[in-house]
């Protein structure tokens, strides 16, 4: 292949991001090694832990069943201090607009993101607008940014699974990447929207409950389950065994999955998380997770294991053992 092309390929949550991102971004920019390698970077301030992340938002289309780009932006962004145990406090927001955007839908995008925020309890604070030439861009694109404080001394983070530990998915798979394409393509959705919702408060209640035995946080949005499954299994060392039969996934999800020739695995959400918890108190923070709107589905789906390091497999419904490799490219573009 040639490398010049590399760029022009699908990146987002496949082997081909993982490839720019250690082979190129990463040695370019900052050096951090693979086991540090989070949702967000954890900063030291004096006697306060920060976390800091940012991320950007191409999604078609803009607006979608059950929230729009200007939500999701929001909503991303506190997750992803959420998965490092951070409260979200600050957020910046980058917009890109192509010439010619209806104000109309700028002002409803922007009035979600102000919803986003205030349900959030975080603060848009600064900014920067950008106005390009028709053709330039596809409408809108946001880059946000989020700062969070982390009130507590556990250390979450993507190389903290232990063996032993109780692998938790807090409800059903693929309800974002589906909706997204079906919204695009005109496909039927029979009352299927977006999970996209902020998981600060669910991540709350997991810490009060479990404290440190809370090992890992993550959330599966681009390349999904499996991915990102994948992807901690290879940063903690270890290999997750997870239960088929243990995973929520919606008939409209399946329905549509069947349509379009993909698998729910790999199809990303927005209000869903993972978790990695002590067995001694995996039931524990099971039933207080189901006390939160957002956690009512969450299940145990599987066990970490002191086995070849980056191994996931699934145990299948029909009795077999079925290995679980990174996504090959993109699955869903624009879907986030």
């Amino acid at each position: 292949m040639n490398d010049d092309l590399i760029l022009l390929g699908h990146g987002s949550g496949g082997t081909l991001s993982h490839r720019l991102l250690d082979d190129l971004i990463i040695p370019a920019l900052s050096g951090i090694s693979p086991a540090n390698q989070n949702d967000a970077a954890v900063l030291v301030a004096g006697d306060s832990r920060l976390a800091f992340t940012t991320d950007g938002y191409v999604v078609d289309p803009p607006v979608f069943p059950g929230g729009s780009i200007g939500s999701l932006s929001v909503h991303g962004t506190v997750n992803d201090l959420a998965m490092m145990g951070a409260r979200p406090l600050w957020l910046s927001c980058g917009l890109i607009i192509e010439e010619g955007l209806e104000r109309s839908l700028l002002a409803s995008i922007l009035a979600d993101m102000r919803r986003a925020a205030d349900e959030a309890a975080i603060q848009i604070v600064t900014g920067d607008t950008k106005v390009v030439p028709r053709g330039k861009a596809d409408r809108i694109f946001i880059t946000t940014s989020g700062v969070g404080v982390i009130e507590h001394p556990f250390s979450i983070h993507g190389s903290a699974a232990r063996p032993g530990d109780r692998i938790i998915l807090s409800g059903s798979l693929g309800d974002h990447g589906i909706a997204i394409m079906a919204a695009r393509e005109g496909l039927p959705l029979d009352g299927l929207c977006s999970d996209s919702a902020p998981l600060w408060t669910l991540v709350t209640e997991m810490l009060d409950e479990g404290g440190a035995a809370v090992h890992l946080l993550r959330d599966p949005t681009r390349g999904g389950v499996a991915t990102t499954l994948k992807e901690l299994a290879r940063q903690s060392a270890v290999t997750f065994t997870i239960d088929e039969s243990a995973l929520q996934i919606k008939p409209q999800v399946r329905g549509l999955c069947g349509i379009l020739g993909l698998d729910p695995l790999y199809v990303a959400n927005e209000g869903k998380l993972l978790a990695c918890v002590a067995p001694e108190v995996a039931e524990r923070v099971l039933a207080r997770m189901h006390q939160h709107p957002q956690g009512q589905q969450a299940a145990i789906i599987g066990t970490v294991e002191a086995g070849e390091a980056g191994r996931v497999r699934m145990q299948t419904s029909v009795g077999g053992m079925r290995m679980i490799e990174m996504l090959a490219g993109e699955q869903l573009p624009r879907i986030c």
